[in-house]
């Protein structure tokens, strides 16, 4: 790994790097100098496990205005059609940018293969096999680590933003890298850390998804948006780890059954298996409640045998070998899955140049509301956003880095002989949050399990708050480094960064689902099951204040 000075100024910081963060680095101008930083290492993210595709109208059958309207269904009247009709126009042209720079996609012929995925009117799903996300990071990580101008630093938490005292700009962020807490300074950051689906007990996220991105956004003072609106993908594997079985198996022809056989989903909608993902979700659910009693452990099928054996060998290997894993053979067998958190339709207010509410800050990719999936994201648009809107970097006029001053601040060194008790009462925080959060908003909430959740988040907290690295931390002048004198600090503090950013997504989550008292997209309230005119509108949060939106 490379070394960093923790005096260093880069021209654009990029912390994350899925799909969205390594775009956005490649797409920045090629004279800046760039810090691309992650947690992992460099193809660990959701975009990684990303199976299913990405979407584009480039078929003759299909155009972006059918894109447009699709998504705007989906979106269940809270999606932002100039964000949509930017998306979807943008697309044809992104597609292309990928292909060049060495994505292989799948094809028939020299034609560029495409699929159906529920609720698009037309096929027009890219894919490379059943691992396209694993393809476009591989290839865009290639890419990044052959450009001088970008330094990766790997094995880094991001810990907060760094904002000037005067001006209220960003200038850079504070870094818990190689046993030490250092600022690097920069002209701009961007936020691509991805989602928070860790949160939940039931989740197709990898570890690493906290939902660093918006919890640090927001302790700054960032405005955030919509963060109610959580995507519970339908048929996550009954295994641990929660492997997804992409929604392009149904989109071929795989059928949702129960235990005596019967395909229910056509019970819920006349789509079936093809319906909304929410709509798919909650069908599994209801009809679970209805002849289950543990739900925590229930399932339904998903029976690939209607489809042709060597198409499933063509599209989908690597769920064959996952379900092989298992002792599962998907050409004899039906699969067992339910439903888990997956996607985060709200997350940081953007524009379409990634800006947000704080100067010098911008976000790309999950962590960011772009308005383009409104209540519920039509499926495989979450990697185009990254890619569209990683694009537009390369046209933000960024501001120049501030000039640092040459004083070397003196170290705060942090003793940790107490750090047992501290992590014991962490470690029973991050084992109970994602369980409290599950059974309170997960796929159906009501008023008075979410205001219980909410105070005992807030209860947590302020545990939280009164912790000794708590309180060292939260006085730590801006721009001054910090040593400890502990040898698993590398866990320790990573294991406190995840755990404030998980109490306070939560809080977020929570409070906005107890806010909007409708049923729409991808939150479903079962004292409020319908969708109400006078919700349309997006729930808007700064530091600790909720309000609606105008209407939209």
């Amino acid at each position: 790994m490379t070394e960093i000075d923790i005096n260093q100024t880069f021209d654009v910081l990029v912390v994350g790097a899925g799909a969205a963060g390594l775009y956005t680095a490649l797409c920045l101008p090629a004279s800046l100098r760039i810090g691309l930083i992650t947690k992992e290492n460099l193809t660990l993210s959701a975009s990684d496990w990303a199976q299913g595709g990405i979407a584009a109208a480039i078929s003759p059958e299909d155009s972006p205005k059918l894109h447009i309207e699709d998504t705007l269904k989906a979106g269940a009247g809270l999606c932002d059609i100039k964000s949509v009709e930017f998306l979807a126009h943008k697309a044809p042209d992104c597609i292309q940018a990928l292909v060049n720079l060495g994505v292989a996609f799948d094809r028939h012929g020299t034609t560029l293969a495409l699929t159906l995925e529920a609720a698009h009117s037309r096929h027009r799903v890219l894919h490379a096999a059943d691992t396209t996300g694993r393809e476009v990071t591989t290839t865009l990580a290639n890419q990044v680590l052959c450009r001088p101008n970008i330094q990766v630093i790997q094995q880094a938490l991001a810990l907060s933003i760094w904002l000037d005292g005067k001006t209220g700009h960003c200038q850079g962020i504070s870094l818990f890298y190689e046993g030490e807490v250092t600022w690097l300074r920069a002209g701009a950051v961007v936020l691509a850390t991805g989602g928070g689906g860790q949160v939940f007990a039931q989740t197709t996220n990898p570890a690493v998804s906290t939902g660093d991105g918006v919890a640090i956004a927001w302790r700054s003072g960032a405005v955030i948006r919509d963060p109610e609106f959580v995507q519970f993908h339908p048929t996550a594997l009954i295994k641990p780890g929660r492997f997804l079985i992409s929604e392009a198996v149904r989109g071929e022809g795989a059928h949702l059954i129960d235990d005596q056989g019967r395909r229910f989903a056509f019970d819920y909608h006349p789509a079936g298996e093809l319906a909304p993902r929410d709509v798919v979700s909650r069908a599994i659910f209801s009809h679970l409640q209805h002849t289950t009693n543990d739900l925590t452990t229930a399932h339904v099928w998903l029976d690939m045998r209607p489809i042709d054996p060597d198409k499933i060998r063509q599209r989908f290997p690597n769920i064959i070998k996952v379900c092989q894993y298992w002792s599962i053979d998907v050409f004899s067998q039906p699969i067992p899955v339910s439903p888990a958190a997956h996607y985060w339709m709200g997350g940081i207010l953007t524009n379409l140049e990634n800006s947000t509410s704080i100067p010098g800050l911008y976000a790309v990719g999950e962590t960011a509301s772009t308005g383009v999936h409104g209540a519920n994201r039509l499926a495989s648009n979450s990697l185009l956003e990254c890619i569209v809107f990683g694009a537009q970097m390369a046209n933000c006029q960024l501001p120049t880095p501030s000039t640092p001053s040459h004083s070397h601040p003196s170290f705060w060194e942090c003793n940790l002989s107490t750090w047992e008790s501290q992590q014991s009462l962490l470690e029973g925080m991050r084992e109970n949050l994602p369980r409290l959060v599950w059974q309170s908003a997960g796929i159906c909430r009501e008023q008075v399990s979410l205001d219980q959740a909410i105070a005992q988040v807030v209860f947590w907290q302020g545990e939280f708050a009164s912790l000794p690295l708590s309180q060292f931390l939260k006085t730590l002048p801006g721009g001054t480094p910090a040593k400890f004198n502990y040898s698993d600090i590398n866990l320790l503090l990573r294991l406190w960064a995840e755990t404030q950013n998980l109490l306070d997504v939560a809080y977020l989550i929570l409070k906005s689902a107890a806010f909007r008292k409708e049923s729409r997209g991808g939150h479903y309230r079962s004292d409020y099951p319908e969708v109400a005119n006078e919700w349309q509108v997006h729930t808007m949060i700064q530091h600790n204040h909720w309000w609606k939106s105008e209407g939209i």
